[in-house]
């Protein structure tokens, strides 16, 4: 018998044995997570891995100081920027980074590393980094098993992404113009196909105003009424004429819009104007006799826009009633839901 057959077989087994360990699915002493955040029109991900404390010392102890550490366990922790962002008031392309902490007793240092391959920091390169800035740990309540959060956003602009353990939290402000980035896309965009799009156009010169952008706008919407004049891009221009002060431009515009609109839907659009200028009494006499649906809606919205819930709630009831399909009183239903989440706050 030949003496090479037993080994071979053990070799060949062990080797089997090591393959098929390699494909189980077992349950990982660190979980993989994925944490994401919307900040305006960025999108945010962190992808990690998340140990437990376990009851051991973790930072000064399991996690050592003044030693770079990769923020999770196992593979480095990578995070995502769909568009430039500031990180601590650092420039950060769009793109994928590995994330890393070096722990201190009074501050940490955060590092984004461009380099997001290797194992835990054994392939670490410091002149790879990108960002290198000082953060400060917070006391925090007890945290079992290490997570990222996302914390205090602040009007799309700001957002702090906090790295949770122990007892500590360690906050890192993540920043993004988002003005800027929608400008900029909104201008991508009218290049595209959907220069043809006058709705879009108006939706971009809507969007301008409200940001403050009148000059834009005005520009925008011009070519909008260019291609296909409506009474929802008129209106449009009519507000921003009157905000640069062209009253009686605005007048000459709206009256062109209302031509454009049935009776019952000019009557509307009127009242929500007045509503929108804070103009409530007079919202409710240019409804007058008009006792569609949506008139009903419009004269509710006003009262609940003067802070008389009660009386918004009575002409939403009139409302439902005269609404004449389901779509009708979802709409109407949406006001009544709105009136209530205001009176919970």
């Amino acid at each position: 018998m030949n003496r090479r057959l037993p080994y071979l077989a053990l070799f060949l087994s062990i080797c089997a044995s090591s393959l098929f360990a390699q494909q189980l699915k077992v349950p990982q002493a660190s979980p993989h997570a994925v944490v994401e955040e919307t900040l305006g029109v960025t999108s945010i991900s962190v992808d990690y891995h998340r140990p437990s404390v376990n009851n051991r010392k973790i930072f000064g102890g399991l996690v050592p100081y003044d030693v770079l550490w990769r923020a999770g366990a196992n593979q480095p922790t990578h995070i995502t920027f769909s568009t430039p962002v500031k990180v601590e008031g650092q420039d950060v392309p769009a793109g994928t980074y590995s994330l890393f902490f070096i722990p201190g007793q009074q501050q940490w240092t955060l590092v984004l590393s461009t380099f997001t391959g290797g194992w835990g920091t054994y392939s670490y390169d410091p002149s790879e980094d990108l960002v290198r800035v000082k953060v400060t740990p917070q006391p925090a309540d007890m945290t079992e098993r290490m997570a990222f959060t996302f914390d205090d956003a602040k009007d799309n602009s700001s957002v702090n992404l906090a790295m949770r353990w122990e007892k500590l939290r360690v906050p890192v402000k993540i920043e993004a113009d988002t003005k800027k980035l929608v400008a900029e896309g909104i201008k991508r965009d009218l290049r595209s196909e959907l220069y043809w799009n006058a709705p879009v156009w108006t939706q971009a010169a809507s969007y301008m105003l409200s940001n403050g952008n009148d000059d834009l706008a005005l520009q925008y919407v011009n070519h909008a009424i260019d291609m296909q004049p409506s009474a929802q891009n008129l209106r449009l221009k009519a507000r921003i004429i009157e905000k640069k002060g062209d009253a009686e431009g605005a007048k000459t515009l709206r009256a062109q819009a209302d031509k454009l609109m049935t009776p019952e839907i000019a009557t509307v659009s009127n009242a929500y104007r007045l509503i929108s200028q804070k103009k409530y009494d007079e919202a409710i006499a240019a409804i007058g006799d008009n006792k569609s649906w949506r008139a009903l809606n419009a004269i509710g919205d006003a009262w609940a826009a003067k802070g008389d819930k009660a009386k918004a709630m009575e002409w939403y009831d009139k409302a439902m009633s005269a609404a004449s399909n389901q779509t009708e009183r979802v709409e109407v239903q949406d006001s009544i839901n709105a009136l209530g989440a205001d009176t919970k706050s």
